[in-house]
Parts: C-alpha cells; sequence; structure tokens
C-alpha cells in the first residue's frame, strides 16, 4: 500500500496531466486492456489516481474565486514565476475564501482552491509550473492529510 504522500503525489500527476491535455490519453494509457488501472499487488483496488484526480477536478470546480480580480502580493508572486510560494499563496486564498463562506471547513476550501489556483497558473501559461509544489502543499498540511484520512483515505474523497 502506498504512503498517504505517494498517492497524492500519483493523484496530483493525473490531474496535472488531465489539466494540461484536456483529453486525458497519458494517463488513459496506464490502464489495462479490461478497463481497469494498472495497480502493483500492494495497492488497494479502490485506489485509483485519475478517478480520485476527477473528484479532486469536481472539488476544484466549486471555488468561485475570481483570480483575476484578487489584489494580493503572494499571488502575483506566484504568477510571476515564484511558484514556491504557491503553498503560502493557497492558505492566504483559502482564508478569504473560508471568510466569505464560512459553512465551509478549512480541509475543503483548501482542496478547492488549491486546485483552482493550480488550473488558473496553467490557464495563464505559467510554464514553470511543477505539480510538485500543489503535491507539496496538500502533504505539509497536516489539518488537510488528517481530514482526509479520516475520511477513509484518498479513495472516499467525495465531490
Amino acid at each position: 500500500m502506498r504512503s498517504f504522500e505517494e498517492q497524492t503525489a500519483c493523484i496530483v500527476e493525473a490531474l496535472f496531466d488531465d489539466l494540461l491535455n484536456e483529453d486525458g490519453a497519458h494517463f488513459r494509457s496506464l490502464q489495462t486492456d479490461s478497463g481497469g488501472s494498472v495497480q502493483s499487488e500492494e495497492e488497494p483496488s479502490d485506489f485509483d489516481p485519475v478517478i480520485i484526480a476527477s473528484r479532486l477536478r469536481q472539488i476544484g470546480d466549486q471555488c468561485n474565486m475570481d483570480f483575476e480580480r484578487i489584489s494580493s502580493q503572494i499571488l502575483r508572486d506566484v504568477l510571476m514565476g515564484k511558484v514556491e510560494k504557491f503553498g503560502a499563496a493557497v492558505d492566504s486564498l483559502c482564508k478569504r475564501w473560508s471568510d466569505q463562506n464560512p459553512e465551509l471547513v478549512y480541509e475543503r476550501a483548501f482542496l478547492s482552491v488549491s486546485v483552482k489556483l493550480m488550473m488558473f497558473i496553467l490557464k495563464k501559461g505559467a510554464a514553470n509550473f511543477n505539480p510538485g509544489h500543489l503535491v507539496k502543499a496538500i502533504n505539509e498540511n497536516t489539518q488537510v492529510k488528517n481530514y482526509i484520512e479520516a475520511r477513509g483515505g484518498w479513495e472516499k474523497l467525495d465531490n
């Protein structure tokens, strides 16, 4: 069984690939002829990074922040290529969005904002964006990690 951190990396890679190649051909090529995902013998059969990435994208789509209108130095830093500030930008934007939507739990808001921000950066053509920045932001946020694990792991993440 893969660790939470390894699963996060697989899921974010699938999401990143999907966003770059809207047809998703690269990750679909990892599937067997029978339609199931290729998995190691240790991996639970319900862990499919492509399906989980799709759920994560749906969570990101729930974020209705207009990044074009946000006046934030940290967001400008990320867009200007300082992608190491990605995690700080997500946290700042998440708090802003949570303040406007108090019914949202922080962890869901964090996932939603982080995915939406990655989508925004890619749409803006920031070629230097590495999916590892999103992986790191999720894996280093203990509160988000605990939230996902408390629900049964990535496989149980609902949209």
